[in-house]
């Protein structure tokens, strides 16, 4: 059987094992072997190559090859300057110039294709995908193969907008691991889908109406327009990622408003209702004036530079606890105040306590003047000294010993340590509050109370903070919260109501207090603060009556399932355990209407929720047959489970929806065990970094609490996309990147050229997406550079395989001995490249196509094999053996490359000149019908003497490059045809392999060439008998001990016609007498001595 025949119909055919004698070892990391001539370039973003050695045997790395490969900026090794008269035809015909007709060149086998060397992507890419998306080439691959399920489970993005880059990065990066597992025999189910519930889609609807509309605006109606748009949106998204070159199941995506997807949804509420872990609380969360919703933390963003107007004010202590008033520090301080720091002076009438540290020590301190004092800036600092500060009768002070210094400094005062006590003795002091006069205690405090910033005393508001709130709950502290959906204090805050609590409101307080004299001072705080990350404007916290899921019920669970999942790139795992581990009770209720229902009723009267499995499971069936808008449509009756509809007259519906992530959060209930081509848990979720507060961690904590374990095996993540400087993509700084743009082009075509899809991709999997990453209009451009090259690298094989068939495919070991190296270094590139892409390293795979594919093939093997493909005679033995070894080259390369270069690659696909069998003995009409290359480990096999001696072929072909530079610019030769190369070395053992080379008995591995040379000789020593006659000469290091004289002189003979090669036979053949005698043997086939004799 034929080498190539076993490639297409049996891999494994081949697949003797060699002795341990003779086998080279390779790690799975096994590097290239040092390119032969490769031009000397600066490193940018694409031209880096990543490479680790091979475990006993001996093979260079990257790093060592500048010791010896050194070449000038001008490519001093480019086959241009070698050219000789069939690969100039061949370029000339790639070009389009007309030749002079010459008697030899029809026997001259040039490389011929259909295959265009541009790819005109904006017509071939949608054409190839018509071909996929017609012939349903996605679902009968898949269907063919028989391997498991790989299961990668798609994170829905909103509908809401066009698609941005970071949609592109994410769903490319899906796209490259499910073609790989195409490719492995995996059976994939790759389901699409969007989320179509929330606030970003109601604004959209909101913001496309008049006042009147808006006004006019019953909640069936919004949720309809809200529904309309959303759909809208996911089929321009939908065609958006088609054009990625992105296979799915576009027929059947998911979407969160699909009834079966709402009844699923309700279906795990539910279940985690009846578990307990559902409960409704007055508690304070983050709450939106500008949306009028509560938020949940993965709908906050912390933007810097936010300003708050911070105060120092003090609170007058009134009494000592009940044991220790005798003594107590009233006795000695009567105008005793506690000082307190905070940055929301709108929480002051809230306030219900004064919190204190046990462990700190805390001082009275009595108020000096200083000289001057009075309003001041420091920088940027807005500073005001309150009126206490002027008044005659300043109080004592009770503030943290550490902080006195900072404090007088800021304040502008000397501070007189008067006394000191511990956090723990203050407890249950009590003081008026500053604005209703309502005493208050001071209370212990947790961690959170430091000496980093403030007094050392903290403010505490139970309504309007977390960690006051706990300390609330130990105190029994009332929760007061006077402020309404718009952030407007209510008539709870007395002469403050109607005031807006981050504008106007703030100000009146801290008037307030200042004409109280209860203000020290109050100045700018430049700090992060919570935004609502949908219309940019600052949060509050506020207390209101939410719906919560209790993660502390299940917080342990969540911390083993996250343990058992493998986290890519690892220090995720850090990261998600942290959000997890400190996670407060999630508010999962929102008011808003276009949602998915809190299916709950309350009671008129006592305002008591109704809720149990027979009302949960009947609005479930209900939702699924009908959609989530019977909730709004239907009637209380109606809605009430058959047994419970005699009291629908006490019952109303809730108007809460549920938090969109509780939606998304769910989809591993909704479609991964809904689907029967689908199955729990995922084997993968890839999503952005952000996403760790997000939808990895809603759907963690809804399957932890339902089901117990993850919803996904692994977890892959990456970063955000930035522009070339390393900048936030932004309209106002014109650096944003629209994929749209890239892949069709801009306004102006040649400064934003239509790249197409698969340059794109390129990109995807150039970057090291485990961090932020970045794009812009030189790396596009350089991406396009390199897609150029790949593809005439393919070209060149496509070309010069345009003859062959598997049928004259030469037996392994009858291949010569580069042929047998060149497939020992394609063996070694598939797999490495296999070991990346099941690390999902796509830019490992980049780098090494980019050194193999368009530098190393180029630069030796296809510029050595020119000739015998071109003059070898077309039926001749080294030819044949050299189209073997393309064939494998062309076939391996075009499959490795598919996951990321899929329109590229089946292009190339397209034009093979030959048909691919498969295994089962079909026909691969398409490229991901063929499989991933099968590992061939004969070819791996290669003995380490081998691989030795071409590392020294190589080196030596490299040094001897630098030595016909010299000698072309003496005007000595022109082309490298012109020169003999005369080599002497005294180490015996290189010395008799370069004669073995010399005296090889195929064309293919003889020293001249592999040199690109008319001639070589080995010389015997350095006499002067036998250097006299060479002009020039170097020497060189090989392998940094054997030392090698080379010299170069002008080729003896005359210059054959049809090769170029010079040769003392010329002359030599009447019939022929402008050729050598290899071409007089294969143009003897061509045409008849009468006809082609000269006289």
């Amino acid at each position: 059987m034929s080498l190539l025949k076993s490639l297409t119909s049996n891999p494994s055919a081949f697949n003797f094992k060699p002795t341990q004698s003779t086998m080279a070892q390779t790690s799975p990391y096994r590097v290239l072997l040092r390119t032969a001539c490769s031009p000397s370039r600066g490193t940018n973003s694409v031209d880096l190559f990543y490479s680790r050695g091979i475990s006993s045997v001996k093979v260079p790395t990257f790093s060592s090859l500048s010791k010896y490969c050194t070449y000038s900026r001008d490519n001093i090794c480019s086959s241009k300057r070698r050219s000789r008269g069939p690969v100039m035809a061949e370029k000339k015909a790639s070009e389009g110039i007309k030749q002079e007709d010459g008697k030899y060149k029809h026997t001259v086998d040039l490389p011929k294709t259909t295959f265009g060397m541009r790819a005109n992507s904006s017509v071939r890419e949608p054409e190839i995908q018509k071909i996929w998306e017609e012939k349903q080439v996605f679902k009968k691959v898949v269907q063919k193969n028989s391997g498991a399920n790989f299961i990668l489970h798609d994170g829905p993005p909103y509908a809401n907008g066009d698609l941005h880059i970071g949609h592109a990065l994410n769903k490319i990066l899906k796209d490259i691991i499910n073609r790989y597992k195409v490719l492995q025999n995996y059976k994939v189910n790759f389901i699409p889908g969007w989320d179509c519930h929330g606030l970003p889609i109601e604004l959209k609807v909101l913001q496309s109406l008049d006042q009147k509309a808006r006004n006019d605006l019953t909640p069936l109606r919004l949720r309809s327009k809200a529904a309309k748009f959303a759909k809208e949106t996911v089929k321009k998204q939908m065609s958006s990622f088609k054009r990625y070159g992105v296979w799915a199941d576009w027929n059947d995506p998911y979407l969160t408003l699909d009834p079966e997807y709402e009844a699923a949804q309700i279906e795990v509420f539910g279940q985690m209702a009846l578990k307990g872990y559902i409960y409704r609380g007055r508690k304070p969360v983050h709450w939106s004036p500008s949306s009028r919703t509560a938020l949940a933390e993965a709908e906050l963003e912390y933007p810097e530079k936010h300003v708050s107007r911070s105060i120092y004010a003090i609170f007058r202590v009134v009494s000592a606890p009940a044991p220790l008033a005798p003594s107590s520090l009233l006795q000695e301080f009567p105008n005793l105040c506690l000082a307190v720091w905070t940055t929301t002076p709108w929480t002051i009438p809230a306030n219900a306590a004064v919190a204190v540290n046990p462990k700190l020590e805390y001082a009275v301190v009595e108020i000096k003047p200083l000289p001057e004092h009075g309003h001041s800036s420091d920088g940027t600092k807005k500073k005001g000294v309150g009126l206490v500060l002027k008044d005659e009768k300043r109080p004592f002070l009770i503030v943290a010993s550490e902080l006195v210094p900072s404090l007088e400094a800021k304040w502008g005062v000397k501070l007189v340590v008067k006394t000191r006590q511990l956090g723990s003795e203050l407890e249950n002091y009590r003081y008026i509050h500053p604005i209703d006069n309502r005493e208050c205690p001071v209370v212990i405090g947790g961690d959170y109370i430091t000496t980093e910033t403030g007094t050392g005393l903290v403010h505490t508001a139970p309504g309007h903070g977390q960690e006051d709130y706990v300390t609330g709950q130990k105190y029994g502290l009332c929760i007061l919260s006077p402020v309404d959906d718009d952030g407007k204090f209510t008539d709870e805050a007395g002469q403050f109501s109607g005031l807006d609590v981050l504008g106007e409101g703030n100000t009146a307080v801290v008037k307030y207090l200042d004409e109280h004299l209860s203000l020290i001072m109050e100045e700018s705080y430049e700090h992060k603060y919570p935004y609502d990350w949908r219309t940019k404007k600052p949060t509050i916290f506020r207390a209101t009556e939410q719906w919560f899921a209790s993660v502390e019920g299940f917080r342990h669970a969540a911390m083993d399932a996250i343990s058992h999942v493998k986290w890519v790139p690892p220090q995720a795992e850090n990261r998600i355990s942290a959000m997890t581990s400190s996670r407060s009770d999630w508010c999962i209720s929102r008011q808003r209407t276009w949602g998915v229902p809190i299916p709950v009723f309350y009671h008129l009267q006592s305002r008591e929720p109704f809720m149990n499995k027979e009302t949960i499971d009947h609005i479930k069936f209900i939702i699924a047959q009908k959609g989530s808008d019977a909730w709004w449509y239907m009637t209380v009756e109606d809605l009430l489970p058959t047994k419970y509809r005699d009291k629908a007259a006490e019952y109303e519906k809730g108007t809460d929806t549920m938090d969109v992530w509780f939606d998304s959060g769910s989809s591993w209930a909704a479609v991964l065990g809904k689907r029967d081509s689908l199955s729990y848990p995922a084997d993968l979720y890839l999503e952005g970094t952000d996403q760790h507060r997000g939808w990895f961690q809603s759907s963690l904590l809804t399957s932890v609490a339902t089901k117990g374990k993850a919803p996904y095996s692994s977890v892959l993540t990456h970063g955000f996309v930035l522009d070339e400087k390393g900048l936030k993509m932004s309209k106002s700084l014109g650096n944003v990147v629209d994929p749209r743009f890239v892949i069709e082009g801009g306004k102006n075509q040649k400064e934003a050229p239509p790249y197409g899809a698969d340059v794109l991709r390129l990109w995807v999997s150039s970057v090291d997406y485990t961090g932020d990453v970045m794009i812009g209009p030189q790396i596009l451009r350089q991406m396009s550079e390199v897609y150029r090259k790949l593809r005439g690298t393919l070209r060149y094989l496509l070309a010069n395989l345009h003859d062959w068939k598997t049928e004259y495919s030469v037996p392994y070991h009858e291949l010569p001995r580069i042929d047998q190296h060149a497939l020992f270094q394609l063996e070694n590139v598939v797999k490495n490249i296999q070991g990346h892409y099941e690390n999902y390293q796509f830019f490992k795979i980049f780098q090494i196509l980019q050194r193999f594919v368009i530098v190393d093939l180029s630069n030796f093997y296809f510029d050595v094999a020119k000739d015998r493909l071109y003059v070898g005679g077309s039926t001749s033995y080294t030819r044949k053996s050299c189209q073997t070894v393309l064939a494998a080259h062309l076939l391996s390369i075009v499959r490795i490359i598919a996951p990321i270069l899929p329109h590229l690659a089946e292009d190339v696909w397209q034009n093979l000149p030959f048909q691919f069998i498969t295994e089962d003995g079909s026909i691969a009409e398409y490229v991901f019908e063929s499989r991933w290359p099968i590992s061939n480990e004969r070819w791996l096999a290669l003995p380490v003497e081998e691989i030795n001696f071409w590392e020294n072929i190589l080196e030596l072909r490299t040094e001897l490059n630098r030595v016909l530079e010299v000698a072309r610019t003496g005007k000595l030769i022109g082309a490298s045809l012109d020169a003999k190369v005369h080599i002497y070395t005294s180490d015996a053992s290189l010395a008799s392999e370069l004669c073995e080379l010399c005296a090889a008995r195929n064309d293919a591995d003889t020293l001249h060439r592999l040199f690109i040379t008319s001639q070589a000789e080995i010389l015997p020593s350095l006499d002067d008998e036998h250097i006299e006659n060479i002009p020039y000469s170097g020497e060189c290091l090989i392998q940094g001990k054997n030392k090698v004289w080379i010299g170069i002189s002008r080729a003896v003979g005359s210059k054959c016609e049809r090769c170029w090669n010079y040769s003392q036979q010329v002359g030599s053949f009447l019939d022929h007498p402008t050729l050598c005698s290899r071409c007089h043997d294969v143009v003897a086939l061509h045409m008849p001595s009468q006809v082609a004799a000269v006289s």
